[in-house]
């Protein structure tokens, strides 16, 4: 298990769900590094639960100060990065997906704040801090390829990721830094209790469960597992794409 042995890795948003599945992959494949977010309770209790090579950075990635102080700190404690895992995004908290009727200005801005300008300037403000030949992860979704209610804005955030992918990895060419995008489909995390009332809560995840060929939700180690790939040299040639993880949701979902 050491396919990142003693690689520097920095993933936003990795105290909880998708980035902590990312996180604890990494770990096992011999990398160290940071780990991001904004609740300062489970940041702590993840980086216990990672151990001694990984550090907890409390941050905001929708803050330039803040994303700046990520990449200084990680550097500062373990050298220059190699792999960078852009997964801080999803639910803005407090302010619902909602269809178009019912979005505002402000609404509309703190979603693309938060699902794509952090994601772009996360990259760049991290390009000082990376290595020559080091890998880019952008974190997706399957919402970028298939519409569901109220989640118009969400969708095309995510589609925007997977476009930054093919023009940031053209931009980095010349520093053989190669970008990627990952896209999950329905994982089993606890965003669903953000968005799904608790007595609903079992009854939505069946509904995913049945239009997902695979037959199940994935697990945050599911895309941990996937991650671990795009940011080792056995994806060496792979550059500017993206890889769906989403147990045949996009490409042979049994949606109606």
């Amino acid at each position: 298990m050491t396919k990142l042995k003693n690689k520097v890795a920095v993933i936003t948003g990795g105290n909880s769900g998708i980035g902590f599945g990312i996180a604890e992959a990494f770990r096992k494949e011999g990398a160290v590094g940071a780990i991001t977010g904004r609740n300062e309770a489970t940041l702590d209790l993840s980086a216990d639960a990672l151990g001694t090579n990984f550090i907890g950075i409390k941050g905001d990635v929708t803050s330039m100060n803040d994303l700046e102080n990520i990449f200084k700190k990680t550097a500062d404690k373990f050298g220059k990065i190699d792999v960078l895992v852009v997964n801080a995004g999803g639910i803005v908290d407090g302010v619902p997906m909602a269809a178009i009727n019912d979005v505002t200005e402000e609404h509309y801005d703190r979603y693309m704040d938060l699902n794509l300008k952090s994601a772009y300037f996360s990259v760049q403000k991290s390009l000082s801090y990376l290595n020559d030949g080091a890998s880019i992860i952008l974190i997706g979704s399957s919402a970028a390829h298939r519409a569901a209610p109220g989640m118009a804005i969400y969708g095309a955030a995510k589609a925007a990721i997977i476009s930054l992918a093919k023009g940031l990895s053209l931009d980095l060419l010349s520093r053989r830094i190669r970008v990627n995008a990952l896209s999950p489909g329905s994982i089993d995390t606890p965003v669903f209790g953000k968005i799904v009332p608790q007595e609903q809560l079992e009854q939505v995840k069946q509904i995913w469960i049945d239009i997902t060929p695979a037959g199940r939700q994935g697990l945050p180690s599911d895309i941990g597992k996937a991650a671990v790939f795009l940011a080792s040299e056995d994806s060496a040639f792979i550059v500017g794409t993206e890889i769906l993880s989403d147990g045949g949701l996009t490409n042979i979902s049994l949606m109606k």
